[in-house]
């Protein structure tokens, strides 16, 4: 630390200290001002501007060295100097001691704070210097938080010192006119009865009210800030237009025709989106045509002498496809103009707040949905643009098994796919730049997974960052870094499944000024409304999680705001999201994990009740994995749930009503589960947890009640 902070904190300790030392707070008690009131209004009478310099300082300093006693000060000045004259004083101290308050903060603290923070303070720090006098103005005018707190985190961040000062000016002045009015009010009580007067009535309801008016009126400012460059129609034919018929888009439109709201669903390629046509559907389909043949290898296992299954690897692509039209109809177009809905086949296109384009007809409407989805993403790797390869878009298309298949990328989708391929026959190579497979689960799941890829054939590179692909004739080569080497792979058809980027060009976006965030995902806030707040976005594009199952979920909140946001708006809620990876061992989760509650630096118990010792699993063959469950020490309330093993996606389900309905362990342990069940195992882990907190000072005594009734 420099020689001046160092001065600056030692002067700004040692004033701290004093007031504290000499109970300087009880001078700024409201008692002590309220006894004091004949003199402090005698005293003004005598020396009006000496008294209003006094209360000034004092002011300033107290909000400066963020003090206790700011707002009994406020109350006081009303009463002494009345509204008018009150409210300068107030105005001008208050912003004069917030912006010294910011500026000890900045000068002592910014720097070290976005040296040691700075790469996770980018979003922040970058949203600040955007629209930091509007979120600023927001947090003032709705105090959510002290002003004291509001000051001092400011320092920290990039705003500039003199937009903080006249933001704070004006975002503070209306609630400093409450606060003074209420004082002048105060300041004529004299007796019981005067508690019940019309004008401190009124004023401790502005007191109350205030906030939730100053709330209302910012969002209106908002508004119309966003929208005022686009003329609104006199009459909208919509009350909806959904773009994107995905799990989002269809789930939006659905909820819109059910409350009788006129909707269009617009969809350029096919209904059903990608979990129909080229995610979900089709790789389960795959899944479990891989995991029959598995099971046939395994045939000794159950008795059988032998079993064996002939098959041509075009008719397995085949019956995914066929899965994929049995599914179909209850994505229809059909299916959704018989529920209300008015589906429109073509491009979209955004162009107004208002408009939508789509088949050369403009559309009116009140809202707009963004359902728009994701698509694969292809890291720039040299020479990849040379290779016919594959994504999860295209691979349904694979008539033929490959047979050296290299699969780019360790997580779920990779995954799934790489122990499918496997098992029809490909010698699969799996690569992954980080240091082990699905690197977002804890390493004792992630290592029963990688056994069970090593057993069936799996040539596993992790830590194997791609550089280059090199193609040579026929011969196809990736070059990739292991440990500051390069290794050259040899293979003949290539998966990339290295994750999802959304789609947020090609329809308007970019022209009409909708913000995307740092992860190139459409920038939505607790209610999924964009920059425009008649326009919001659900699913893959709007993010933080890219499933299926949370795209429906957030879709039911984007409808619903959009549709009755000027009376009710629902906050979105993340907090129990649940997840599986379909490989085998299944692997499912719900909450923390422990590599994330290590992370956040939540303390938690672990308890864990391995599946090999279940009775149906071991009838069934299947007696791998474990549940293992994390709670906080001492109490059975569950922070999260992780299941490796056999109808793992299934079995989570216990766990994500446990957390979504505030039941823990005890409960759990204290439900009948049918017996024998894969259920059975959540039972069994509640019972190793009761174990685990068993009172035994409580039980010490039972044991000497039971002894004694021996004799």
């Amino acid at each position: 630390m420099s020689r001046n902070r160092l001065i600056t904190l030692l002067i700004v300790a040692v004033l701290i200290t004093l007031f504290f030392a000499f109970d300087l707070g009880q001078y700024l008690s409201l008692e002590y001002m309220k006894a004091k009131q004949a003199e402090l209004e005698a005293i003004r009478q005598a020396n009006p501007l000496l008294t209003a310099l006094v209360f000034f300082v004092v002011y300033v300093v107290v909000t400066a060295l963020s003090l206790p006693g700011a707002a009994v000060m406020t109350l006081v000045i009303g009463a002494v100097f009345g509204l008018l004259w009150g409210t300068v004083l107030v105005s001008f101290a208050s912003t004069l001691g917030a912006t010294l308050a910011f500026l000890i903060a900045r000068f002592l603290l910014r720097d070290s704070v976005q040296n040691k923070f700075g790469d996770r303070l980018t979003a922040l720090n970058a949203g600040i210097e955007k629209d930091g006098a509007f979120y600023l103005f927001g947090l003032r005018l709705v105090p959510i938080f002290p002003f004291f707190i509001i000051n001092l985190v400011m320092g920290l961040t990039p705003i500039r010192a003199w937009t903080f000062a006249w933001v704070s000016q004006v975002g503070m002045f209306a609630g400093t006119v409450v606060y003074v009015n209420a004082g002048t009010q105060l300041a004529k009580i004299e007796s019981l009865s005067g508690i019940l007067s019309p004008p401190l009535i009124l004023s401790f309801v502005l007191l109350g009210i205030f906030p939730l008016i100053a709330k209302k009126a910012l969002a209106i400012v908002k508004a119309r800030k966003a929208l005022a460059h686009h003329p609104k129609p006199g009459k909208f034919d919509r009350n909806m237009v959904v773009i994107g018929a995905g799990s989002g888009g269809l789930v939006a439109s659905y909820i819109a025709a059910a409350v009788k709201a006129k909707v269009t669903l617009i969809e350029k390629h096919k209904m059903g989106g990608d979990c129909l046509n080229t995610g979900c559907v089709p790789s389960k389909a795959l899944i479990r045509s891989a995991r029959f043949l598995a099971q046939t290898k395994r045939a000794k296992e159950f008795g059988f002498k032998s079993a064996s299954a002939e098959f041509d690897f075009a008719d397995i692509m085949e019956r995914v496809s066929a899965v994929v039209k049995q599914v179909e109809p209850h994505d229809s177009v059909e299916r959704y103009t018989g529920l209300g809905v008015e589906v429109i086949e073509g491009e979209a296109k955004i162009t107004s707040p208002y408009t939508v384009q789509v088949n050369g007809q403009t559309l009116t409407t009140k809202n707009i949905v963004i359902a728009t989805g994701a698509r694969p993403f292809v890291p720039p790797i040299e020479g990849v643009d040379q290779i016919d390869y594959y994504t999860s878009d295209n691979l349904w298309e694979i008539r033929e098994l490959p047979k050296r298949f290299l699969v780019l990328g360790g997580g779920p989708i990779g995954c799934e796919l790489a122990q499918s391929f496997a098992r029809f026959g490909s010698q699969v190579i799996l690569v992954e730049m980080m240091p082990r497979l699905m690197i977002r689960e804890d390493e004792d799941v992630v290592e029963l997974v990688n056994e069970r890829f090593l057993k069936e054939g799996i040539d596993i590179r992790v830590g194997h960052r791609a550089k280059q692909f090199r193609v040579e004739g026929d011969n196809k080569t990736l070059i990739a870094e292991y440990q500051g080497e390069d290794v050259e792979i040899e293979f003949d058809e290539l998966l990339v499944a290295v994750g999802r980027a959304a789609n947020v060009s090609g329809f308007g976006l970019e022209e009409l000024g909708v913000r995307l965030n740092d992860r190139r995902t459409v920038e939505v806030n607790e209610f999924l409304q964009t920059n425009f707040p008649n326009i919001f976005a659900c699913g893959d594009v709007a993010g933080p999680y890219q499933f299926t199952h949370t795209a429906a979920h957030q879709a039911w909140y984007a409808s619903v705001n959009a549709l009755f946001s000027g009376f009710k708006k629902f906050r979105v809620d993340y907090s129990v999201i649940p997840f599986a990876t379909f490989t085998d061992p299944e692997v499912a989760r719900v909450g923390l994990n422990e590599l994330e509650a290590k992370e956040k630096g939540v303390d938690y118990e672990v308890t864990v009740y391995g599946l090999d010792d279940l009775d149906r699993a071991i009838a069934d063959g299947e007696n791998y994995g474990f549940v293992k469950v994390l709670t906080p020490p001492g109490k059975d309330k569950i922070l999260g749930a992780t299941i490796v093993g056999e109808h793992a996606g299934d079995l989570i389900a216990e766990f994500v009503a446990a957390m979504k309905h505030g039941f823990g362990m005890n409960k759990i342990l204290g439900t009948i589960h049918i017996y024998p069940t894969w259920t059975e195992g959540n039972k069994y882990a509640a019972g190793n947890w009761k174990r685990a907190n068993k009172p035994d000072k409580v039980l010490e005594w039972v044991e000497r009640f039971h002894a004694w009734r021996l004799t």
